[in-house]
């Protein structure tokens, strides 16, 4: 097991499933904080439509310029072929294709993130794959998955010795994140905290990660 250098996380927006101009303002106005490090494109209900792949490129290259305007790296849900297309990342659940495939087609920069749940061998063999980083979780029951299995904080330690990036997911607040303080975690991913707000507290809550983070204490595990 690898020790891992103390880092403050860095906060990792999901798009919701908003009406799309609504969405473009509340992400225009997290961006703007400068607090946001990466953002996923995940737009389930649009894939559902008839013209769902189209739509969704459509939305995505909005989404995509708007966050290279303010540097901020993206990732596609579960779309390798789109993350091509869009020279940006991708972020793969277990059913939703492989990290070779991903870094066969994306450019070497590129961030690719894997679903690792709380499952510490999901997450070793991510690091083996070559994700950027292994997502775990749920940390806490969400609205966005209220029916996603919560993991112990002992899977978490035991994910954060892998020697790779890990991600927490899951009914995470600038309240309750400081629950997680000392565990060397690069990014906390949230939607509903930021997102699901209407579009004149997204600032307002932005600044509150921001003093969360602030506040963090990062001894090696």
């Amino acid at each position: 097991m690898t020790q891992i250098t103390p880092t403050v996380p860095k906060l990792y927006l999901l798009t919701n499933d908003d009406e799309f101009e609504l969405l473009y303002q509340k992400l225009e106005v997290a961006l703007a904080t400068g607090l946001i490090a990466l953002l996923q494109v995940r737009r389930k209900q649009v894939l559902a439509l008839p013209d769902g792949k189209l739509k969704l490129y459509e939305e995505a290259s909005k989404i995509v310029d708007l966050a290279r305007a303010y540097n901020v790296e993206v990732v596609i849900n579960d779309d390798i072929e789109l993350a091509a297309t869009l020279g940006v990342g991708v972020h793969l659940g277990q059913q939703d294709g492989n990290i070779e495939d991903a870094k066969r087609q994306l450019a070497p920069n590129q961030v690719i993130g894997r679903t690792c749940h709380g499952d510490v061998d999901l997450v070793k063999e991510a690091r083996n794959d070559g994700a950027t980083y292994a997502a775990m979780g749920a940390i806490f029951a969400s609205t966005t998955k209220p029916n996603a299995n919560v993991i112990s904080r002992q899977q978490l330690m035991d994910g954060c010795r892998q020697n790779v990036g890990i991600c927490v997911i899951g009914g995470l607040t600038a309240e309750n994140v400081s629950a997680l303080a000392g565990l060397p975690i690069t990014y906390v991913a949230v939607v509903g905290d930021v997102i699901d707000l209407p579009v004149t507290q997204i600032a307002n809550r932005c600044q509150q990660w921001t003093q969360a983070f602030s506040e963090w204490k990062t001894p090696a595990v």
